[in-house]
C-alpha cells in the first residue's frame, strides 16, 4: 500500500509539472504568435509617414525590427504632414473600432488628442506614446528624447559659439506640439539665464522646409545683425541652412539644429550648420514594441523612457560611435 501510495503522489507530481509547463509553453506562443495561438496586433500611428521626414522613417525600422523579434503583427499609419492634426484624429478614430492589442501614438497635438486618447482607454486598448506625449497620464508609458534636456544641448551649444552679446531666432515646427514645446523651453532657458542674448521670436515651418528657408532669409534681411539660428527639427534646420548659405551668411550666423538627415550631413560638412542635436528614433520605435509586448504579458513597464540624445558636430560625426545616429538612412 505504501508503494502504491507513493506512486500516487509521485504521478500527481509529474502531472503538475507537466500542466504548468504547457500552461507556460502556450503563454508563450500566445505572446509570439507560435502555432495557432493569435498574434498580437499593435497598431503605431506617428505624426508623418511622408518619406521626405526622415526621423519617421528610421522611427519605422525599429519598429518592424523589434516586431519580427517578438513576433508581433505591426503596423504603422500617419497622415502626410504633421500638421494634418485633423487626419490623425480620424485615423484614431479607425484604430479605435480595428480593436488593436496595444496602441503605440506620436501626438500630433498635446492638447487637441486627449478625447482620443480617453476613447481608446474606454475601447479597453492599452496605449503607449512615442516621441510626442499628450496632455492625460492614461498612456502606459512614455518612450521619447527628454525634448528639455536636448533643448537645453542645443541651447548651450549655440551659447558656446557665440561670444558677447548677440541676438538669436529659433525656428520651430508644429506649434502646440509636445516636443516643440519642450525643446523650446530649454532652449529659452538656457540662453535667457545666460543673460546675453535677445532672442528676436520663435517662428513656426510646420514641418516644412520651404517655409523655414523663406523665414530665415526674411529673418536675415530684417536682423542683419542676427548671429545665432536654432532649428528644433530637420526640415526647420535644412530650410534655415539652405537660406543662410544662399545668402552668403554660412559661418558667420551659427546654426544649431535637430535631428539627421542626407541634407543635414551635407550642411554640416560645410560649416553652414555647426552642430545638430541627434535622436535616436530606431531605438523609440523598437522600444515602443518591445514595451507593449510587456505589457501584454503582464508584466510592469517603465512610466517613461529617455531614449537619449547627442550633440553632433563636423569634428565629431564620423566617429564610429556616431555612425548609425548621424547615417541611420544608408
Amino acid at each position: 500500500m505504501a508503494r502504491r501510495s507513493d506512486t500516487k503522489r509521485l504521478l500527481t507530481f509529474v502531472l503538475a509539472v507537466i500542466a504548468v509547463t504547457l500552461a507556460g509553453s502556450f503563454g508563450l506562443a500566445e505572446l509570439r504568435g507560435d502555432g495557432d495561438a493569435k498574434t498580437p496586433n499593435v497598431t503605431v500611428v506617428i505624426k508623418s509617414v511622408s518619406k521626405e521626414m526622415e526621423f519617421w522613417g528610421v522611427l519605422t525600422e525599429g519598429v518592424h525590427a523589434a516586431a519580427k523579434e517578438f513576433g508581433v503583427n505591426a503596423s504603422v499609419v500617419g497622415p502626410q504632414r504633421e500638421t494634418d492634426i485633423d487626419v490623425q484624429i480620424d485615423m484614431l478614430h479607425q484604430v479605435v473600432q480595428q480593436k488593436p492589442d496595444v496602441v503605440l501614438m506620436a501626438a500630433a497635438d498635446y492638447n487637441r488628442l486627449v478625447p482620443l486618447v480617453e476613447e481608446i482607454d474606454k475601447a479597453g486598448i492599452p496605449l503607449i506614446t512615442i516621441d510626442s506625449g499628450v496632455n492625460s497620464r492614461i498612456p502606459k508609458s512614455f518612450i521619447a528624447t527628454d525634448n528639455v534636456e536636448a533643448g537645453k544641448k542645443a541651447g548651450r551649444k549655440l551659447a558656446e559659439l557665440l561670444e558677447g552679446s548677440a541676438r538669436v531666432a529659433v525656428i520651430s515646427y508644429v506649434k502646440e506640439t509636445a516636443t516643440q514645446i519642450e525643446r523650446e523651453r530649454g532652449v529659452r532657458e538656457v540662453l535667457e539665464a545666460e543673460g546675453r542674448f535677445e532672442i528676436v521670436g520663435t517662428y513656426y515651418s510646420n514641418g516644412d522646409e520651404q517655409i523655414a528657408y523663406e523665414t530665415t532669409k526674411k529673418l536675415l534681411s530684417e536682423y542683419p545683425d542676427l548671429k545665432g539660428v536654432v532649428g528644433l527639427n530637420e526640415p526647420s534646420s535644412v530650410g534655415a541652412g539652405r537660406a543662410i548659405k544662399d545668402m552668403g551668411r554660412g559661418g558667420e550666423v551659427m546654426l544649431v539644429g535637430f535631428d539627421s538627415s542626407i541634407d543635414e550631413v551635407r550642411l554640416l560638412e560645410e560649416g553652414v550648420i555647426q552642430a545638430a542635436v541627434v535622436q535616436r528614433p530606431f531605438n523609440m520605435g523598437y522600444l515602443g514594441i518591445k514595451t507593449a509586448v510587456d505589457l501584454l504579458a503582464g508584466r510592469k513597464v517603465p512610466a517613461s523612457i529617455d531614449t537619449g540624445s547627442i550633440v553632433i558636430t563636423k569634428a565629431n560625426m564620423y566617429e564610429e560611435e556616431n555612425q548609425q545616429l548621424v547615417f541611420p538612412f544608408n
